[in-house]
């Protein structure tokens, strides 16, 4: 073939001839400034095959994937030289051309198109584009790892969903949210908000959840990431919930859903009219109920359903996620959340008996479980001893077995301490207590169930967000960046629409944040520590010290201006209680950091000017979106240096942060002997934490006899983080190549004495 004579498609459909000088040169660009990689290895590597009529949209596209599959830990600059490649080719789709437009015009069209918020063009003038379109800089596209450039394409940037045609690139999705959220600001302020924000998103200092990223700046307006959602025991409030569930779906969010209340199979129905068909068919509904809405497109519908331990039922529904048994017994394409406190553990400590019960048949139970334990204790071994009320018995250690044994089987089995939730947050159970926790177990707020009354009930919702602790240089920094994401997520609040109202009326009375933090293990690794060194349980306590003192002093300077939130007097807060008063003792042991923040100093403020959120910290995963900041996940070690995750968009390939130079520093997941030294960083963290921490344990088979976790292993671990006061555990994750296995009877309950040599069955 003459390659000199070889026509090529351009993207506007015309021919031209191949121009392999510009290939050339267009690689030579994207490797400008990089370390160790070859502009001939990708041209090897992309083996390009050329025919009469291949689009230089194909051939562009071959160069990125070729750069892409070079991404090692030897050679990790090839993922931003495949970046650079893939944001010139998605410039080149949205706009026909590299230079992105005038920032002015380019929303002009957008809202003309309808893809943008007609309300953009009403807030800002035309010179105040201008202004914003100088604080822009779209050289910030080149600082993206690959695998965050193809997140943003696959997930967050304005396109249509249909063609995959995006719109827009990165730095106008950062700036826009920004213009959206401060848009009702002083004109006088609002523009040097708008561009301290945009600096914050846009140099990764601050992390985004997918339905900002996503919505804000679209007509599209819900934005919160957790939605909970709390079933009665009637077919009004079960037909309330189906439809709040299909409502938040489609709007992105995921569902957390408390059906704890709903009695057992068999139970009397209108004093023995009919009897009760149980949870499952309901939990079937739910199920349907979530996976009928796709989230336009961006990711799917997902949710966590929340149960007592002691649920009569509880038997069956610790199973309802296993390959055995069939679909009439099975509910499999939602996980669950099992709901445990401390009489549950010490029944296992003991080597006791834990009684079922249906809620519906012991009035008070189920409110007291969450809210009073001496009371749930009372009503509890009553019903144990009245032979009239229905019940099965069950050795504790065969419940818990059973617990954790489908735990590690699936691996999405989680743990929610309901006392712990209560007895150490920031909310007065007395006054609102917490019933459940959301999709991925780091949100704890109070929920009523909903009834047919659209105003009443109570869904909970969270807008999160999240520190990029590997992006900051100096503790200092998290006060102004606090202030920035407390306004820009209160803003929010206003700035979004409800699809029910028992939300709007929560959302707007509690105010509820969740900030974060995300690139932990970097964040370890570029201060000298490792997850096993005990020098990161000083260097974390003063790190989440700090983190959840800036949130707090934001939160009332913000109600010093615009008054606190009307549901304040419902929190810990109003009654003086700080989370250095909070927080469960036996963290003292293990953990001897002195407070360095001026506490009192913010006792007093807040006694004045109240908060105008009832929380405002979280622990999220933040899978997808650390990799737009090209971050390791939440708090979680990374399984390797170069983690390979797929999406829906493909494999992609993410490098740990500074992998050349601080490689050797990272401790991987693996590498920790087990969870100890883990759940001791998180206790500290939950310390100062408002809600709750997506929190993991991890088991690699092969480090134990005939590659099996064993049993008392699991519940050693369990017991642990409830000594601690770890509220929520997450995932079970069992190493890839080993046998997801482990000891599947019962183990014998143990003294405390050889069960646990730490100490954690002492709770």
């Amino acid at each position: 073939m003459n390659m000199q004579t070889l026509q090529v498609t351009k993207r506007d459909g015309r021919s031209q001839a191949i121009d392999l000088d510009k290939i050339h040169r267009v690689l030579s660009w994207a490797a400008s400034g990089l370390n160790n990689v070859s502009v001939s290895q990708v041209e090897l590597h992309a083996q390009l095959q050329f025919h009469p009529g291949i689009s230089t949209s194909d051939i562009h596209e071959t160069l990125i994937k070729s750069a892409a599959d070079l991404i090692s830990e030897q050679t990790p600059d090839y993922q931003y030289l495949a970046a650079r490649l893939a944001i010139f080719h998605l410039r080149k789709k949205a706009y026909g051309q590299y230079q992105p437009p005038a920032l002015f015009d380019h929303v002009t069209r957008m809202v003309a198109d309808g893809w943008y918020d007609p309300q953009l063009l009403k807030d800002y003038s035309h010179s105040d584009w201008l202004t914003l379109d100088s604080v822009i800089d779209h050289d910030r596209d080149l600082r993206f790892a690959y695998a965050a450039v193809k997140q943003l394409e696959g997930k967050y940037l304005v396109q249509d969903r249909v063609t995959g045609q995006c719109h827009e690139t990165p730095q106008f999705l950062f700036v826009l949210i920004g213009a959206c959220l401060f848009a009702h600001y002083p004109k006088a302020e609002r523009l040097d908000y708008v561009r301290r924000f945009y600096d914050a998103v846009s140099l990764f200092k601050l992390s985004l959840p997918t339905p900002i990223m996503a919505g804000v700046r679209t007509p599209t307006r819900q934005f919160s990431s957790c939605v909970l959602i709390e079933c009665g025991d009637s077919l009004d409030s079960i037909t309330a919930t189906t439809s709040a569930i299909i409502n938040y779906v489609s709007q992105r969010a995921g569902i957390g859903i408390n059906a704890g209340r709903i009695r057992a199979l068999g139970s009397p129905i209108r004093g023995g009219e009919a009897f009760h068909t149980g949870c499952i068919p309901f939990y079937k509904l739910f199920q349907t109920a979530v996976k009928c809405c796709s989230q336009g497109g961006v990711r799917g519908g997902a949710a966590t359903l929340f149960y007592p331990l002691w649920h009569l039922e509880a038997q069956s529904l610790l199973v309802l996620k296993n390959n055995r048994g069939v679909e009439e017994n099975r509910v499999r394409h939602i996980d669950y959340g099992v709901q445990v406190n401390k009489l549950m553990y010490q029944r296992l400590i003991s080597n006791g008996t834990i009684s079922l019960f249906c809620p519906s048949d012991v009035p008070g139970l189920y409110e007291a479980f969450f809210a009073d334990q001496p009371r749930f204790e009372q009503l509890y071994c009553a019903a144990e001893a009245n032979p009239a009320i229905r019940k099965v018995q069950v050795k504790a250690v065969e419940l818990f077995s059973s617990l954790m044994q489908e735990r590690a089987s699936t691996g999405r089995i989680y743990i929610q301490n309901v006392d712990l939730c209560n007895d150490h947050g920031p909310f007065d159970p007395a006054k609102a207590p917490i019933r459940q926790s959301n999709l991925c177990m780091e949100i704890a707020l109070p929920t009523a169930p909903l009834t047919s009354n659209p105003a009443e009930g109570e869904i909970a919702l969270c807008t999160l967000a999240a520190f990029n602790l590997g992006a900051i240089d100096s503790l200092a920094e998290l006060e102004p960046l606090a202030d920035l994401i407390v306004r820009a997520l209160d803003s929010l609040l206003d700035y979004q629409n409800y699809p029910v109202l028992a939300a709007e009326q929560a959302a707007k009375t509690r105010r509820n944040l969740g900030v974060g933090v995300i690139n932990y293990a970097y964040y370890l690794a570029k201060n000298g520590c490792s997850y096993s060194d005990p020098a990161a349980l000083a260097l974390t306590h003063r790190t989440f010290e700090t983190l959840q003192y800036a949130l707090l002093k934001a939160s009332n300077q913000l109600a010093a201006e615009l008054g606190r939130c009307s549901a304040f007097d419902d929190t810990r807060y109003a009654q003086g209680v700080l989370p250095i008063d909070r927080y469960k003792r036996d963290l003292d042991a293990l953990c001897v950091e002195p407070l360095a923040c001026d506490w009192e100093s913010l006792r007093t403020a807040i006694a004045r000017h109240g908060l105008r959120h009832s929380t405002l910290s979280a622990l999220m995963p933040s899978e997808t979106s650390s990799q737009i900041s090209n971050a390791t996940n939440g708090i979680e070690p990374p399984r390797a240096l170069v983690s390979v995750k797929a999406s829906k968009d493909g494999i992609l390939k993410q490098v740990v942060p500074e992998v050349a130079e601080l490689g050797a520093r990272y401790q991987l997941l693996w590498q920790l002997e087990g969870n100890e030294d883990y759940l001791n960083l998180v206790a500290v963290m939950q310390k100062f934490i408002d809600q709750s921490i997506s929190a993991n344990t991890h088991y690699d088979p092969a480090r134990f006899a005939e590659g099996k976790v064993p049993m008392q292993q699991l519940l050693k671990d369990l017991l642990r983080a409830y000594k601690l006061g770890v509220k929520t555990l997450y995932y079970h994750v069992t190493r890839d190549g080993a046998k997801a296995s482990h000891s599947e009877e019962p183990v014998a309950a143990a003294s405390s004495d050889n069960q646990c040599e730490s100490g954690a069955c002492a709770i």
